[in-house]
C-alpha cells in the first residue's frame, strides 16, 4: 500500500533534531524524498543517512543559501512538493531584558527564514504542479508570555504571514496551499535548553526516540515531536488538498488555559 506522501518531494528546515527530525522521519515513513537542512551537519546527515533521505547544510538566514538550495532541489529532484518552515530560535528576554541582538536573531531564523524559503521556493513548487508550504509558529503568538517577546514576535509574524502566502498562491493559480501550526510546549532539545535558562517553564526529562505520541490526558500540556509530525504529515498530503490559510494548533488544550497557570501546571 503506497504511503500517504507517496512521490512527493518535500524540503524541511531544522531538521537535524527536534520537530524537523520527527517531521522529516515521518514524512519518509510515508513515502516522501525528503531534503533535510541544518546548520548541523553532522546530526542532519545521521538522520538523512538513516531514513534515505537528503542533506544539505544551512543558515536559513542566507539568502544566498535558499537560492542555491532550490536551484539544487531542482536539478537533483526535478520538483519540490512539500516545504516545512521549521527552523527556529527561542531566547528567554522581556521587552525590557532582551537585547535587540537577541530579538533580530530569533526574527531572522523564524520569521525571515520562512519569507526567504516561500519566496523561493514557491516557483518551483508552482512549476512542480503545486503543494504545500507548512509554516511552524507557536502558541507563544496567540498567548501572553512575558518572558518570550523575540519569539513571540518571530512567530506572530510567521503566522500573519502564512496567510498573506496562502492568498498569493490562490490568486495566483499555483495550487500551492500554506498553513500554519502552532505547537504548544512540545518535549524537544529547544524546549530542554529554554527551561534550563529561566524558571518560567519546567525543565522536562529529554524525549526517547520511541516515546509514544502524547495523551493530553495523561500528561497535561507537554507534547512528543511526533504529535506535530503526525499534523505535518497531514498537511502535507493530498488529505489537506482544500485546506489553506488556516491555523493549526497543537497543544494539548494548553491555549484554553491563561498563561500564568500554564506555567504553575508544568
Amino acid at each position: 500500500m503506497a504511503g500517504r506522501v507517496e512521490g512527493k518531494i518535500a524540503l524541511i528546515t531544522g531538521a537535524a533534531k527536534g520537530l524537523g527530525e520527527a517531521d522529516a522521519r515521518a514524512l519518509a515513513a510515508e513515502g516522501a524524498r525528503v531534503i533535510l537542512t541544518d546548520v548541523d551537519a553532522e546530526a542532519g546527515t545521521e538522520v538523512a543517512d538513516e531514513i534515505g533521505g537528503t542533506f544539505k547544510q544551512q543558515d536559513v538566514t542566507n539568502e544566498a543559501r535558499w537560492q542555491e538550495i532550490i536551484a539544487e532541489i531542482k536539478a537533483e529532484f526535478g520538483a519540490l512538493h512539500v516545504l516545512v518552515n521549521n527552523a527556529g530560535i527561542v531566547l528567554p528576554g522581556t521587552i525590557e531584558d532582551q537585547s535587540f541582538t537577541q530579538y533580530q536573531l530569533q526574527m531572522a531564523v523564524s520569521a525571515n527564514a520562512t519569507f526567504l524559503g516561500s519566496k523561493y521556493a514557491i516557483p518551483l513548487m508552482a512549476e512542480s504542479g503545486g503543494g504545500s508550504i507548512i509554516n511552524m509558529a507557536s502558541v507563544a503568538s496567540k498567548l501572553a508570555y512575558s518572558a518570550i517577546v523575540g519569539y513571540a514576535a518571530a512567530k506572530g509574524a510567521v503566522e500573519g504571514m502564512t496567510r498573506s502566502i496562502a492568498a498569493h498562491c490562490l490568486e495566483s493559480g499555483y495550487r500551492i496551499r500554506c498553513n500554519s501550526l502552532h505547537p504548544g510546549t512540545i518535549n524537544t532539545p529547544m524546549v530542554q535548553n529554554f527551561g534550563r535558562q529561566t524558571e518560567d517553564f519546567a525543565v522536562v526529562a529529554p524525549p526517547h526516540p520511541d516515546a509514544p505520541a502524547a495523551n493530553p490526558a495523561e500528561t497535561g500540556v507537554l507534547g512528543t515531536p511526533q504529535n506535530i509530525a503526525d499534523v505535518v504529515v497531514f498537511l502535507a498530503s493530498d488529505e489537506s488538498a482544500f485546506i489553506t490559510a488556516q491555523e493549526f494548533v497543537v497543544d494539548g488544550g494548553m491555549s484554553m488555559i491563561p498563561a500564568p497557570l500554564v506555567n504553575a501546571l508544568q
